[in-house]
C-alpha cells in the first residue's frame, strides 16, 4: 500500500512518496532560470509541488500522467499545504499499484451496474425498456459505463462516478415522481439513464481524467444523442413521439443555453431531469470539495470556482464555538480588548445596489 497519501500529509515534514503527475508546467524565476510547477495526486486528493532548484536537469525526464517518486518539504503557503521538491525520479508503471492513484467510488462498480440493470429491466414501457437494455448491455458500452467518471473534475470525478450519479438520480426520480402529479416515471428514468451516456466516450480515464478528441469536438450531449439514435434504429416500431421527447431531454438537461444545453426544458419530465441532475451534481461537488479541502486554518474552505463561493466547514465551525481560542493577555494587563470595526464603505456610483439604495432614501420634495 502506498504511503503517505495526500490526505495524510502534514506541514513541516520531510516526505518521500510517489504521486501521479496530474499537471506539469515549466515557469521562469526572476533570474530567468526555469522551475517546475506540478500538481501531484493520488486517490485521496492532490497537492501543488514546486521544484525551484536544478529543474533544468529533470524537466525532460517525465511527463504528465507519469508516476514520480519525490522527496521534499511540506510547508504552508497562503494557508495551503505545498510541497517544495528537492529530488524527483520517474517510476515505471510496474512498480506501482494503480488503485492507489486513481480516485474511485466507494461502492463496488459491478454491484452498481447490476442495480442499474435491474432498474432498467423493471421499466413498464416496452420500447423504453428495450432501448435502455440495448445501451447498458452493449458489450462496448457496458465496460466503460462501469468505469467512467461523471466529469473531469466538477462532480463525481472518480472511477465509477457516472454510475453512482445515475443511480443517485434514479432514487431521486422515484421520490419526486411520487410527489408531483402527472409525471411519467418510465420516461423520467429513461432520461436519467441516458442523459450523460455520451460521457463514456467524451472522457478519457485510463490514467488522469481528460477529454477524448471526440469529446472535445462534439461533447457528451451530441455523442449521447448519436448513441441513443443508433439503438433506436435497431428497435422495430419505436414510437416517434417518445424518440422526440427523449432527444429533447438529453438536449435540455443542462437547463440553460449558457450552460451548454441547445434547448431549455419544455415539459415536466425534462424539467425534473434537469433539476435532479443539478441537485445531485452540486451536492456531490460541495461534498467532495469539503472532503478534499487543503486549507490548514479556519472554518472556511478555499474558493470553489464551480459554485463560485467558499464553503463552511460545519464541524470545525461548531467546534470553534464550543472551544474558543483563549485571548492572549500579558500579566497585569487589565485592558478590555474591543475589536475595531472599519466603517462600511459607501456603495459605488453606478452599481445596481447603489441605485436601489438612493431610490429608497430619496424623499419627496
Amino acid at each position: 500500500m502506498k504511503s503517505p497519501y495526500v490526505s495524510e500529509l502534514q506541514p513541516n515534514a520531510v516526505i518521500t512518496a510517489t504521486f501521479l503527475v496530474q499537471n506539469k508546467e515549466i515557469r521562469q524565476k526572476k533570474t530567468g532560470e526555469p522551475y517546475l510547477l506540478l500538481i501531484l495526486g493520488d486517490r485521496t486528493g492532490e497537492i501543488e509541488g514546486r521544484m525551484w532548484d536544478n529543474a533544468a536537469e529533470v524537466i525532460e525526464t517525465f511527463e504528465r500522467d507519469d508516476f514520480l517518486k519525490v522527496r521534499g518539504l511540506l510547508q504552508v503557503h497562503n494557508n495551503r499545504l505545498q510541497l517544495t521538491i528537492h529530488k524527483l525520479q520517474k517510476q515505471s508503471d510496474d512498480t506501482v499499484d494503480f488503485t492507489d492513484f486513481f480516485p474511485a467510488s466507494e461502492r463496488n462498480t459491478q454491484e452498481m451496474y447490476t442495480e442499474l440493470r435491474s432498474i432498467v429491466a423493471g421499466l413498464g414501457t416496452q420500447s423504453l425498456r428495450e432501448l435502455c437494455l440495448a445501451i447498458v448491455d452493449d458489450p462496448e458500452i457496458a465496460p466503460k459505463l462501469r468505469l467512467a467518471p461523471a466529469a473531469k473534475n466538477v462532480h463525481h470525478a472518480y472511477l465509477g462516478g457516472l454510475l453512482e450519479h445515475v443511480l443517485s438520480m434514479c432514487g431521486l426520480a422515484v421520490l419526486t415522481a411520487g410527489h408531483y402529479k402527472n409525471i411519467d416515471l418510465d420516461l423520467l428514468l429513461t432520461g436519467v439513464v441516458l442523459h450523460d451516456i455520451g460521457k463514456v466516450h467524451e472522457l478519457t480515464y485510463d490514467r488522469s481524467f481528460g477529454y477524448s478528441t471526440d469529446g472535445q469536438l462534439l461533447g457528451h450531449i451530441f455523442i449521447g444523442l448519436r448513441m441513443m439514435d443508433d439503438k433506436i434504429r435497431s428497435i422495430p416500431g419505436f414510437p416517434t413521439g417518445l424518440r422526440n421527447l427523449l432527444e429533447h431531454m438529453i438536449l435540455s438537461h443542462h437547463g440553460q443555453l449558457e450552460f451548454g444545453s441547445p434547448k431549455t426544458p419544455v415539459f415536466l419530465e425534462a424539467m425534473l431531469l434537469h433539476q435532479l441532475d443539478t441537485l445531485d451534481s452540486r451536492m456531490e461537488c460541495m461534498r467532495g470539495f469539503l472532503q478534499k479541502d487543503r486549507l490548514v486554518e479556519g472554518c472556511w474552505t478555499g474558493y470553489n470556482t464551480t459554485l463560485e463561493r467558499s464553503f463552511l466547514k460545519k464541524a470545525k465551525y461548531l467546534e470553534e464555538l464550543e472551544n474558543p481560542a483563549p485571548v492572549q493577555q500579558t500579566a497585569g494587563d487589565t485592558t478590555v480588548h474591543v475589536p475595531v470595526l472599519k466603517p462600511a464603505s459607501p456603495p459605488k456610483n453606478g452599481s445596481a445596489f447603489a441605485d436601489k439604495l438612493r431610490g429608497a432614501l430619496r424623499t419627496e420634495p
